[in-house]
């Protein structure tokens, strides 16, 4: 099959080698243009572009893939259809009516739900024990087009976003490619989303991370665990900025009122009162330091019991 492939994530580049293993052929890889990125903010490649150079693939990288060059551009390259990885930018009408057999997205969720951003994030803040993907046809809408696979999992009580996603990249690229066998044999029946059923996954603000100590334990441990690689989840301590990296739920809990959300409750482990329960925290990385185990920083900073987490208001 002739495709485009659009995508820019490391999300998307499992997908893309899928593709290439699978014998089609992909005229371009379109993704965004290479960003300042680092202490030094220096212009660094999107991870799909450092993957397609490696794959032999031509590379193409507009500002705005609706800007009529673009659009020109891709009408040119003749495909079958094209497919859509995180590329992070709406695919107008222009460039949908370019692909007789439509543009198919991979999306982190088992759509309607967790429509938008963040699938994998808050799928894990909102304490779901399940997810997958879902291949589907582009449309006007955000993530409101017609669905065509899907596959599901179960989300590990531990797991983190970094690791669900790795899992669900893999899951969606052998699905891509399960998707467009079929859309070329006509074996797939479109099926409409029910939007009474969407729900919504905006994208991450750095004051998501914020750790509000009087909520139940389980809560902020999903929070933890769902805000990886960023904003991450963070407090403050002695009023320095502090992020927890990995924490489990304590049996230690007491009820918030009788010790204090926020407030150590143990160092060795290092245990903290939440609003119900408590949480055991395991690394930590406080503001210009480095990210450490919670016993090392515990020794490090002379921490005492009795001590309050988010003292200055986080």
């Amino acid at each position: 099959m002739r495709l485009v492939f659009l995508g820019t994530p490391a999300f998307a580049v499992p997908t893309l080698e899928r593709v290439v293993e699978a014998g089609h052929e992909v005229l371009a890889v379109v993704t965004q243009p290479d960003r300042p990125r680092g202490r030094g903010q220096h212009a660094a490649p999107p991870p799909v572009k450092e993957t397609a150079l490696r794959l032999g693939l031509p590379v193409y990288q507009p500002e705005r893939v609706r800007r009529p060059e673009a659009v020109e551009f891709l009408a040119g390259l003749a495909v079958d259809a094209m497919v859509v990885v995180g590329y992070g930018q709406i695919i107008p009408q222009a460039v949908i009516d370019l692909a007789p057999l439509g543009i198919v997205n991979v999306h982190a969720s088992l759509l309607p739900k967790y429509r938008g951003a963040g699938p994998v994030q808050w799928a894990i803040l909102n304490g779901e024990t399940r997810t997958g993907v879902t291949t589907m046809r582009i449309d006007a809408g955000l993530d409101t087009g017609d669905m065509l696979l899907k596959a599901e999992t179960e989300i590990g009580a531990e797991e983190d976003a970094l690791a669900l996603g790795g899992r669900l990249a893999a899951m969606g690229a052998r699905l891509l490619v399960e998707t467009l066998r079929g859309l070329a044999s006509g074996a797939i029946v479109p099926e409409k989303q029910d939007s009474a059923q969407a729900t919504w996954a905006p994208l991450l603000k750095k004051e998501d991370g914020r750790i509000d100590w009087s909520r139940p334990a389980p809560e902020i441990h999903n929070r933890v665990r769902g805000l990886q690689p960023w904003p991450g989840a963070y407090t403050t301590f002695r009023g320095q900025t502090l992020h927890i990296w990995t924490a489990v739920v304590s049996g230690r809990g007491m009820p918030a009122q009788s010790c204090g959300s926020g407030k150590i409750l143990s160092v060795r482990p290092l245990v903290v009162a939440c609003g119900s329960g408590a949480l055991e925290l395991r690394e930590l990385q406080l503001e210009g330091r480095k990210r450490i185990p919670a016993a090392d920083f515990a020794n490090g900073q002379r921490l005492a019991e009795n001590e309050i987490l988010g003292e200055t208001g986080a």
